[in-house]
């Protein structure tokens, strides 16, 4: 017999396992998922390019975030937007589940000389022992990856590690036309056994989903060209938010 739940950890390891082991992308489990993805640079896959979100480029250029002091990247991929806050003069800490990934952006810092401002973790965000106060917590693709009930410990991370005053943004993909991402309800996913690639939100739904922070802009990203120096999707909605002070 089975009655072994007594913790909020219990519960989240319980509802993990309602999931196909396939489609884990967001507990340690999922990081060979994630290294195989990132086995082949070459592939054509849009956010592999080396440049910025034109977001975070925009937030910058418009004062909305201080141009330095501490950022955390979570799930950053090969490192384009840490490498950008980096040159900016952030103290960035950059997590992400892959290995490979991690390795492609180390080799990215060392080419660009910002490897002494970056530390690179390889592991899960929510169990990496993650210190703040950050000044900017920035997500670029990891939200929309977690199952339902995983937004439990996303919020309560930022709540942890964001510091009174900071920033939060993220680009998550976008429901309605031209969106992209799965627009099931929340519970069919564990009925399904599967995330259809991506959950899709609603500006209202990040809207009450963040409603402890402030809002400062939540608009659809913007298509950026191929010769523009930063990258940009419409499919995605892109936020930034403000903790109090």
């Amino acid at each position: 017999m089975d009655r072994n739940i007594r913790t909020i950890d219990d519960v989240m390891t319980l509802l993990d396992g309602l999931f196909a082991p396939e489609a884990d992308r967001w507990t340690e489990a999922g990081a060979d998922w994630w290294d195989g993805f990132y086995a082949d640079r070459e592939k054509p896959v849009p956010f592999f390019v080396g440049k910025p979100d034109e977001s975070l480029v925009s937030y910058v250029g418009r004062g909305l975030v201080p141009g330095g002091g501490r950022a955390l990247d979570l799930g950053c991929g090969p490192g384009r937007n840490t490498l950008y806050l980096a040159s900016l003069g952030y103290e960035v800490d950059a997590v992400d589940l892959s290995a490979g990934a991690i390795g492609w952006a180390g080799e990215r810092a060392r080419e660009a000389g910002v490897e002494k401002d970056v530390r690179f973790v390889c592991g899960d965000a929510f169990a990496a022992g993650l210190e703040g106060p950050y000044d900017l917590v920035y997500d670029s693709g990891c939200f929309h990856h977690l199952p339902p009930h995983r937004r439990v410990g996303y919020l309560a991370l930022l709540d942890r590690v964001l510091a009174p005053g900071g920033h939060f943004a993220l680009t998550a993909f976008a429901a309605g036309e031209g969106g992209m991402g799965s627009e099931l309800p929340d519970a069919d996913f564990y009925r399904r056994g599967k995330l259809e690639g991506g959950l899709a939100y609603s500006d209202d739904s990040l809207r009450a989903i963040f409603a402890g922070l402030t809002e400062v802009e939540l608009r659809r990203m913007r298509d950026e060209p191929a010769e523009s120096p930063a990258f940009g999707e419409s499919f995605l909605w892109t936020g930034l938010f403000r903790r109090p002070e």
